[in-house]
């Protein structure tokens, strides 16, 4: 944790901003002769103030955070933690652009604005770069609100920039406070597994092979940069197969689908459907029918509303009960003489699984199982990963989407090992307030968010002081599945 040390040009600037404020003065002399006072201990300084825009559609009252400063003289500086207090600014509600800043040695008028713009940059000041210069390794920020854009003159807009200013300092707080070294603990295995590797693939060699666009049945995998990504390639996610037009190339998500749909699919000979379901679901598939044949009640354990789950009950239509915890094993309408078998989403946490099981098994003597775990070898590796490293550390964080269930079970795993645990989607969603009295950080990532995901959020990390980083391997994964014919 560091104290925050915010400067400002004028003392008006100041006034907005509120709290503990030095005031240097304006212009590059005075900012290049800055003297910051320095507190016993780490220290974090952020730059504040109003600018002008130099980009079109900047606008007055919009804050400026600079991802680089730089001077007319070629100079520039990167200021890596402008991505984290630019999310802190816009959770807090803020209208916030990200990008460079160009400090120049006078007031810049309309005439030179659009050269000041070249390159990206959005804003001009008369501080930053040269305030920078005597920053040294310290810790700096730069966050600028719009008072003369290329749309207006500064006097209302320095009202708008002020009172956007006014906003400021509590983002600023929690950046400081979140400043320091860590240590990262990478959990390994993480990201994608085979079944993931696998879906992916095959929407790729079917826009490949059969041109966009090509039509996805729900999410390929659970996760909004894979269907981000694989949208800018040319797939269309669809919900349902009635809003496929004749003619098209259909692909089924890895969750499995039901009988059903296969007859829907297999209706409309005009499509050509390729079947992405991972082959450890389309296992458990196989094991309910194999069950239902033996005159069974089948069990299933999973999460209602599951796509999985929809497509494993839709196996054997009325033939399967979903139990999601202990205790909803009492309200199951069997008798003791009733032959029962059992199986699972594959996405689940082993040790919550292994407590339904137990409860099952006290209930029904005869009951049976899968001839093999049905929970999946890369969620109980990944389970098994965090496990190992939850008591080492203060925070776990997991990257992946609030859909994906087996991203939720890594979250759930680390909470009842004791550890902190949070999910975040990317980067740009880890929260300042986490960190604070984190000094040993966890990271992992469910089996369908992309290792990329997991190396942006320790850059991101990294940005707030220096880091320690290792990796803790529990297992090696060799698993790979085939592809369908039809991309071979």
């Amino acid at each position: 944790m560091a104290e925050l040390r915010v400067v400002t040009a004028l003392r008006v600037e100041a006034l907005a901003v509120g709290g503990p404020v030095q005031v240097i003065g304006m212009g590059p002399q005075r900012a290049a002769t800055a003297t910051l006072w320095r507190a016993e201990g780490s220290i974090a300084v952020a730059m504040a103030g109003v600018a002008g825009g130099v980009a079109p559609g900047v606008r007055a009252g919009d804050l400026v955070v600079a991802t680089e400063l730089r001077t007319l003289d070629g100079r520039s500086r990167a200021l890596p933690a402008a991505p984290l207090v630019a999310a802190e600014l816009e959770r807090r509600g803020c209208q916030v652009r990200l990008g460079p800043m160009v400090s120049v040695p006078r007031f810049a008028r309309a005439a030179e604005r659009a050269r000041l713009g070249e390159g990206g940059v959005l804003a001009a000041d008369m501080e930053s770069a040269w305030l920078a210069d005597t920053m040294g390794p310290l810790p700096f920020v730069v966050v600028r609100t719009i008072a003369d854009s290329l749309e207006g003159g500064p006097v209302l807009g320095g009202l708008r920039a002020l009172a956007a200013l006014h906003r400021v300092r509590p983002a600023l707080e929690a950046w400081a406070a979140a400043v320091g070294s860590r240590r990262i603990e990478l959990a390994a295995p993480r990201s994608f597994c085979a079944g993931v590797d696998r879906a992916i693939e095959i929407v790729e060699r079917a826009i490949d092979r059969f041109g966009a666009p090509v039509y996805v049945r729900r999410q390929i995998v659970h996760n909004a940069h894979v269907v981000a990504d694989l949208e800018s390639r040319g797939a269309i996610f669809v919900e349902e197969l009635d809003q496929v037009p004749d003619g098209s190339t259909v692909v089924l998500a890895a969750h499995g689908v039901s009988p059903e749909v296969r007859g829907q699919a297999a209706a409309r000979p005009d499509l050509s459907v390729i079947d992405a379901t991972c082959p450890l679901v389309a296992k458990v598939h196989h094991e309910a029918r194999r069950f239902a044949a033996q005159g069974r009640r089948i069990v299933l354990i999973g999460h209602l509303g599951h796509e999985e789950v929809v497509g494993t009950l839709g196996e054997v239509p009325g033939g399967i009960d979903l139990v999601e915890q202990v205790s909803d094993v009492d309200r199951l309408p069997y008798g003791q003489d009733t032959p029962v078998a059992y199986l699972t989403q594959t996405t689940l946490a082993v040790d919550e699984t292994a407590e339904v099981i137990d409860a099952l098994r006290g209930r029904f003597q005869g009951i049976v199982g899968p001839s093999a775990n049905d929970i999946c070898y890369a969620s109980q590796n990944r389970q098994d990963a965090v496990r190992s490293l939850a008591g080492r550390c203060d925070l776990m964080l997991v990257v992946g989407s609030a859909n994906s269930s087996n991203t939720a079970r890594l979250v759930e795993v680390a909470r009842r090992e004791g550890c902190r645990a949070e999910l975040v989607e990317d980067a740009a969603h880890l929260e300042f307030a986490w960190l604070s009295g984190a000094r040993v950080v966890g990271v992992t990532a469910g089996a369908s968010a992309p290792e990329s995901l997991v190396q942006e959020l320790v850059g991101w990390l990294a940005a707030l002081g220096p880091v320690e980083i290792s990796e803790h391997r529990t297992v090696e994964e060799s698993v790979h599945f085939s592809l369908p014919v039809q991309v071979r």
